[in-house]
């Protein structure tokens, strides 16, 4: 879903957290390896593209049960259960990805050919797709309100843009939190790009930047592993139990608390708790992430395009009302519809579509940009 991070650096890597180190001295090898730059060509951290392919396979079974919450209440509550925390856990980890991002010429080229480029390519493609499936009336595009899953691109601009600031404030995590339940209880913020749901994810991606490797080996051990099993089970049963009784519209963090019919500090309430139920079932989530190479890793550098492209599927089997079909809605039925919305959206992520997709969701684009000036040049020379 995010543009497939920088490689990853020593630091990044997740090392068991009881890896034994040897001492380094000033002028040892390690010192003098660690104080360098890292060489490029380093492997992909295997741990964050598992979850990166685990966390957009959740994204679209949470779309593909969906039309089958009305009618199934054990549908319903697996649909509350991710969509509690499969968001959250795709900012934290943008976040993580982006806790070095500042103005540097070649960052600020990457945040436009790997994010803007595919926002206005595939906002586009969604207009022309709503217009000749007949959604809307006249073929229109408009790139400051988002349309369904392109809200995520805008969102990561906005943020990685800010990201500078995070790191000099001194209390980054209170403050995003602070403005998010601001914009949880303002009923006038607007819909220009979707900034009420862009700032109400904002502490989970400023909480993301702050995070190091070894917050990681923290939910990693076997001891955490044991201890998610029965936190995930109790969300599920409360997920159940929820499903007549609260309005799944706060999981999508799309509206103020006045417009969801609650007075501002319930709403207030709701999100403090929500922030941290959402953390404690990311944490589980990650808990259970491979960290080791398996037959998914190579998927987790296209979950932006298993996003962006399933939703053209997730769509057209409403307009095309692929679910009146009576059989989808037995206990069978809705088994094969999560089997096969996990297949469409692996196959969407494979190095095929990757590269038959990459010029619209990695460009390029040096003719865009203008020649970095050499040192030499009276252009390059400090003033």
């Amino acid at each position: 879903m995010t543009p497939p991070p920088r490689s990853a650096s020593p630091q990044d890597t997740v090392r068991p957290p009881c890896a034994e180190r040897p001492a380094v001295t000033a002028h040892s090898p390690a010192a003098v390896a660690k104080s360098a730059p890292p060489a490029p060509g380093k492997p992909r951290d295997a741990f964050f593209d598992n979850a990166k392919y685990l966390a957009i396979v959740l994204v679209a079974l949470g779309h593909a049960w969906e039309p089958l919450y009305a009618g199934s209440r054990s549908a319903a509550a697996l649909y509350i259960f991710v969509y509690a925390f499969h968001m959250p856990a795709f900012t934290v980890i943008s976040g993580y990805f982006s806790r070095n991002f500042d103005m540097r010429r070649d960052r600020l080229q990457r945040l436009v050919t790997g994010v803007v480029v595919p926002f206005i390519l595939f906002q586009t493609a969604y207009a022309l797709f709503r217009y000749w499936a007949g959604d809307i009336p006249s073929f229109t595009v408009d790139m400051m309100d988002p349309w369904f899953l392109t809200w995520f691109l805008a969102a990561l601009f906005i943020w990685r843009l800010t990201a500078p600031l995070w790191r000099i404030v001194r209390w980054p995590v209170p403050l995003a939190l602070a403005i998010a339940l601001s914009a949880s209880v303002s009923p006038d913020l607007g819909s220009d790009l979707d900034l009420q749901r862009v700032l109400q994810f904002l502490p989970f991606f400023v909480l993301g930047m702050h995070l190091k490797a070894e917050h990681f080996h923290l939910v990693r051990c076997w001891a955490a592993r044991i201890a998610a099993v029965p936190v995930l089970m109790a969300a599920l049963a409360f997920a159940y139990w929820a499903k007549p009784r609260m309005n799944d519209a706060w999981f999508y963090h799309t509206d103020s608390a006045q417009k969801l019919g609650v007075p501002w500090w319930c709403g207030v309430l709701m999100q403090l708790a929500m922030f941290g139920c959402s953390l404690v079932l990311t944490a589980c989530f990650l808990a259970w992430v491979p960290g080791r190479r398996t037959w998914c890793t190579v998927l987790g550098a296209g979950t932006l395009y298993g996003y962006l492209l399933h939703g053209f599927l997730a769509k057209a089997s409403r307009w095309w009302d692929w679910y009146d079909a009576a059989w989808v809605h037995t206990p069978w039925g809705s088994v094969a519809v999560t089997l096969l919305a996990g297949a469409i959206v692996t196959l969407m992520c494979t190095p095929p579509v990757q590269r038959a997709l990459r010029f619209a969701m990695e460009p390029k684009m040096k003719w865009a940009f203008r020649e970095e000036p050499s040192p030499g040049t009276p252009q390059g020379r400090a003033t």
